[in-house]
C-alpha cells in the first residue's frame, strides 16, 4: 500500500462545505391512539385534544395509521409541531385486530407514540348505551352485556400496553375532559383564550358574547368636534374616555370581578371566552375600554385578543 497522500478530487472547499451543513431534519408526528370501550369518552378525549390543537382522525382503520403518519409526515409545517391523534376502536370490525400489528410497525420505523386508553365499569356502559338507545358495536343479535364482554376480551393486550389509561365510570364530560388534558397536555394548556371586542348598540349584541359591558354611563366623544373623527384606538379619545370620572375604577373593579369567573370556566373546561363592551356606535367608548380591559387581563397573566366589530360603520 502507497503512503501517498490521495489527490484532491474535488474542488478545495467542498469537505469543509459538508461538514458545516446541517441535514434536513425528518419530522415526526406526536402521535397519540385513543383506544378504549366504547361508551367510556373516547370520543369526547379525540374532541379535548381537537381543542388543544390536534389533527383528530376518528374511526381509523388499524391499518391506516401507516400511511397517514407518513402522509402528514411529508407534508408537516415549518415548526415541526405536528400532533396527530388516532381514535382505533372495535368499530373497525376485521380491520381492529390488526392494531398491535401496525404499532409494532410504527415503532420499528421510528414513529414514536403513546396509547389512551378508555375504560368504564359494565354498570356505567349498559347505562349509557340504554340512554342513548343504540347497540353496541360487537351486541350482534345479543345483549349489551355480551357485547361488552366480547370488547374487553379483544381490547385486553392493547390495555396492556396503554400508557395512559383513564376510568371514566364516575366522570361527567367536563371532568373527563380535565382528564384527558392533565394527561396529554399537562398544566401549560390550561389557559383561557379570551378575546375582548367592542361594539355598538345600535349594530345590535355580538351573539357569541359570554358576557356584555354597556359603557354607555361614560360621557361619549363624539359630542366633541375634535374627537368625533377618531376612534378610541387614537390617543386624544383614549385619553379622555380614561379620564373621564370612574372609567378607570370600572375597568379596575370589573377585571377584579372577572377573576373567579374565570377561573370557574377553567374548571368547567370553558376555554374560550368573548366579553362585548359596548357603547353606541362601537366606535370610541368601547373601543377604549375594551383595550384597557384586555390590558388589564395581559398583566394578570391571561390570552387575550382585541377586536373592534364595528368599527368604520360610520
Amino acid at each position: 500500500m502507497s503512503d501517498e497522500i490521495s489527490p484532491i478530487t474535488v474542488p478545495h472547499g467542498i469537505p469543509a462545505i459538508e461538514a458545516a451543513t446541517t441535514a434536513p431534519r425528518v419530522t415526526e408526528p406526536h402521535l397519540i391512539i385513543i383506544t378504549g370501550m366504547s361508551g367510556a369518552g373516547r370520543t369526547r378525549a379525540g374532541a379535548v385534544l381537537e381543542d388543544l390543537g390536534w389533527y383528530v382522525v376518528d374511526n381509523l382503520p388499524a391499518q391506516m395509521l401507516t400511511h397517514l403518519v407518513g402522509m402528514l409526515t411529508h407534508g408537516a409545517p415549518p415548526s415541526g409541531d405536528l400532533r396527530l391523534a388516532a381514535i382505533v376502536d372495535v368499530r373497525g370490525r376485521e380491520f381492529f385486530p390488526d392494531l398491535l400489528q401496525v404499532l409494532a410497525q410504527l415503532r420499528e420505523s421510528g414513529v414514536d407514540y403513546k396509547i389512551l386508553f378508555l375504560e368504564a365499569s359494565d354498570e356505567v356502559l349498559v347505562r349509557r348505551y340504554e340512554q342513548v338507545r343504540r347497540p353496541h358495536p360487537l351486541q350482534g343479535d345479543g345483549r349489551i352485556t355480551d357485547g361488552i364482554s366480547a370488547e374487553r376480551d379483544l381490547l385486553q393486550d392493547i390495555r396492556e400496553r396503554a400508557d395512559l389509561l383513564i376510568d371514566s365510570s364516575e366522570t361527567n364530560v367536563h371532568e373527563l375532559g380535565r382528564l384527558v388534558r392533565e394527561a396529554v397536555a399537562g398544566s401549560e394548556e390550561e389557559e383561557l383564550r379570551i378575546n375582548v371586542t367592542s361594539f355598538g348598540f345600535k349594530y345590535g349584541i355580538p351573539l357569541d358574547a359570554d358576557h356584555v359591558v354597556d359603557v354607555r354611563f361614560l360621557a361619549n366623544p363624539y359630542w366633541i368636534t375634535e374627537l368625533r373623527h377618531m376612534s378610541g384606538r387614537d390617543a386624544p379619545v383614549r385619553d379622555y374616555v380614561l379620564g373621564l370620572p370612574g372609567a378607570r375604577t370600572f375597568v379596575d373593579r370589573y377585571v377584579d370581578a372577572l377573576e373567579p369567573v374565570l377561573a370557574g370556566y377553567l374548571e368547567e373546561e370553558k376555554r374560550y371566552v368573548t366579553i362585548a363592551v359596548g357603547c353606541t356606535g362601537g366606535k370610541h367608548r368601547s373601543v377604549a375600554i375594551s383595550e384597557a380591559i384586555a390590558e388589564r387581563l395581559r398583566e394578570r397573566g391571561q390570552r387575550v385578543t382585541v377586536a373592534a366589530r364595528d368599527l368604520g360603520k360610520e
